[in-house]
């Protein structure tokens, strides 16, 4: 097998990551924000792409229910909320039903995204059960015919998100490539977990390697990404067009600028305490423009909890902001107290994300 772009790029320096075509759709760098559930909501978005710059290839919106979305409801016209400075956005759909799917389908199109996602791999058992996400892995042919159903209802790209299978011994990742192949899909994204793992245990990236090989479309691999490093040795090792970084981004959205960062041979951005509290008062203007007054103080005390992690100079720091009700007063405490220990230019110790309770849409 030749050397993939990524491969070839490694070898030199200065480099670029090398990208991809989804229809199209340029996804360069091929370094994608992976959808994840109560996670990756427009602010949330934009405040990666505000950290990481260009080397951003393509965003994910959380997933969407089609039965919700079809029904005109106004908290899934906000969760596919996009700005323009996202593009280009991807919006993740799940449910069963092909029919209801084309249906919702056409109503994304119609909000001005760049590519659908199915989701055929969220293992949580409420979508289970319903025959969405993970559960459409044990019955291809109805994977088939949602595909048939989307791809024919609307004009921009259609594409699939998996896992590596059901459970151990039903891996059948090749398998839904080749129905999503043929049935119109113009990239894929896999999980390297099966279902029943959850996200317990190790990726299996030879899954991503071997489907990369058999694949006439994109192959983006997906799981355990949590440094800059683990995305480059994901694409050496496999020879994938994109990486997905769901986790990992938590609480480093400065990421994918410090992949750019390595592999250009630059030393990988590291942010100081002054940056992270600009990208958070930034997070607040747009937590403001989308959301309720009631709403944005909890999503603004969970991105300040991720991102104080690593703050360990005055431990009841954390504790003190997240106690408060202004977002307002929040950041000005904690600027308060980095000015006050002389810390606002020290650069940040960014520790690895589990997850913190949230989980990739597949």
């Amino acid at each position: 097998m030749s050397a993939s772009p990524i491969q070839q790029a490694a070898a030199s320096t200065p480099a670029r990551l090398p990208g991809f075509s989804i229809g199209p759709v340029d996804v360069a760098p091929g370094l994608v924000l992976a959808p994840m559930s109560g996670v990756t909501d427009s602010p949330f978005r934009r405040l990666v792409k505000l950290a990481s710059g260009d080397a951003v290839g393509l965003v994910v919106s959380e997933f969407i229910s089609i039965e919700l979305l079809t029904q005109r409801q106004l908290r899934m016209a906000v969760r596919m909320s996009f700005a323009e400075s996202e593009r280009p956005v991807a919006v993740q759909l799940y449910g069963s039903d092909p029919e209801r799917m084309a249906e919702a389908a056409r109503v994304v199109e119609g909000a001005g995204v760049d590519l659908l996602d199915i989701n055929c791999g969220c293992p949580a058992p409420k979508i289970v059960r319903r025959g969405g996400g993970a559960g459409l892995l044990r019955d291809l042919p109805q994977i088939a015919r949602i595909l048939d159903a989307t791809v024919a209802a609307v004009k921009i790209p259609v594409t699939i998100k998996i896992r590596n299978g059901w459970c151990e011994n039903t891996v059948n990742a090749l398998d839904t490539l080749r129905v999503a192949e043929e049935h119109g899909a113009q990239a894929i994204a896999v999980h390297g977990r099966t279902r029943m793992q959850l996200y317990r245990g190790v990726a299996d990236w030879e899954v991503v390697r071997a489907m990369k090989a058999a694949a006439r479309i994109p192959v983006l691999g997906s799981g355990d990404v949590l440094t800059a490093s683990d995305a480059l040795d994901r694409f050496v090792t496999t020879g994938c067009d994109g990486v997905m970084i769901g986790r990992g981004a938590i609480n480093n959205p400065w990421i994918f600028r410090q992949i750019a960062d390595e592999v250009a041979g630059r030393e990988p951005f590291a942010p100081t305490w002054r940056d992270t509290i600009a990208v958070l008062r930034a997070y607040r203007g747009m937590l403001d423009a989308l959301y309720p007054p009631k709403v944005a103080p909890g999503r603004m005390r969970m991105m300040l909890s991720r991102l104080l992690k690593g703050f360990h100079y005055a431990p009841d720091t954390r504790v003190t902001c997240l106690k408060m009700k202004d977002p307002g007063d929040m950041l000005d405490h904690l600027e308060a107290v980095c000015a006050a220990l002389g810390v606002l230019d020290v650069r940040r110790s960014i520790g690895v994300s589990s997850g913190d309770g949230e989980a990739e849409a597949a």
